[in-house]
């Protein structure tokens, strides 16, 4: 993604900033000496997802000047954080609600248009159709007359995983979750019954996961966790593709194991065109990485942010919303007080 506005284009030349503008290829990605042909000799490299040349220690070590990766997004799972922590490099990112709240609206809406069928409902309709009995949805909540609605399993407690519990609390569901890092007050904040994971899996109509990518997390659900899911359950991931085997998740979607899954990432994206996913019907729904893209403001609101960053590294000073802070003391000895720019422009 590009600031149409020139806005942020603006703000870095008056600072005394050369700004390159590489292509954007996010179908076809980019190779890696095309990327380096363009940073080399860069302060900062900011933007959004380098596909086909990921940030590692060998690419870091090409560009000796660099202060800050300075990403427009909330993931930084493309770039090796030790290694730029080693090297002094601090990588920031942008978690405006406008990105993580619309993560969690969309993930209400995945869920909701696979337990209701919405999709189904559509096409018999056009197709001439009318109440077919085979179109019932399932109830979500908590009823009056005994019925104790569905339970929600949430993976990972951070912005987004919060905010769908928080969104689904009028509805009277069941909420269980699981976050070894987050301490059992913000659980009981947000009206989440603490659980492993097996129990979330055996127990959850829906399993929604909202957990960073780490070396932990990669390939978190697999055939063992998606066979001890509890039957005709839903799998939500708006999260990171790598975290689901999505060979292991269509084998349980054939098998009838699961009634659904509802995917905006995927492993690779966009999906090879042999993929299994997509030749399935609506037990499927997949998006292209786009649930949080929700208007223009959603990526309008973290490119001041990301331009801010940028700007208080050229100006010698440690930036705001660093992912490696284990960085900041080399950072500072590399840099602090060594502005590249004669003084930090206002932020936004």
């Amino acid at each position: 993604p590009v600031d149409e506005s020139g806005e942020s284009h603006r703000r870095l030349e008056s600072a005394g900033c050369t700004v390159l503008v590489g292509d954007a290829r996010w179908r076809t990605g980019v190779d890696r000496d095309s990327v380096l042909q363009l940073a080399r000799g860069a302060h900062v490299l900011m933007g959004s997802t380098i596909r086909g040349a990921p940030v590692d220690a060998s690419f870091l070590d090409e560009l000796p000047e660099l202060r800050i990766i300075s990403k427009y997004t909330i993931g930084v799972e493309d770039i090796d954080l030790a290694a730029a922590t080693d090297r002094g490099v601090i990588v920031t990112h942008c978690p405006t609600e406008a990105n993580w709240g619309g993560v969690a609206e969309g993930t209400l809406a995945f869920m909701l248009t696979l337990l209701k069928r919405v999709r189904e409902r559509d096409r018999h309709v056009k197709q001439g159709g009318w109440r077919d009995p085979s179109l019932v949805g399932r109830y979500v909540g908590s009823r009056q007359d005994g019925f104790s609605g569905l339970t929600i399993g949430i993976v990972g407690l951070g912005r987004i995983g919060t905010r769908v519990a928080d969104l689904l609390a009028p509805w009277r569901v069941r909420v269980i979750g699981v976050d070894p890092y987050v301490e059992p007050a913000k659980f009981e904040h947000h009206g989440v019954e603490r659980v492993d994971l097996d129990t979330l899996l055996q127990s959850a109509d829906v399993v929604s996961l909202h957990c960073a990518l780490t070396s932990e997390t990669r390939g978190l659900i697999g055939a063992d966790e998606l066979a001890r899911m509890k039957p005709g359950a839903v799998l939500v991931n708006t999260a990171r593709g790598a975290l689901v085997d999505v060979d292991a998740l269509a084998d349980a979607l054939e098998a009838g194991r699961l009634s659904g899954a509802a995917l905006d990432v995927l492993p690779e994206e966009p999906p090879p065109s042999d993929s299994r996913l997509l030749r399935m019907d609506d037990r499927v729904l997949l998006c292209p990485h786009m649930v949080a893209a929700n208007d223009r403001g959603t990526l309008h609101a973290a490119i001041p942010w990301a331009t801010d960053a940028a700007l208080a590294a050229l100006a010698g000073c440690v930036p705001e919303h660093v992912a490696n802070v284990e960085a900041i003391p080399r950072w500072r000895e590399r840099f602090e007080g060594r502005a590249l720019i004669a003084e930090r422009t206002e932020s936004h």
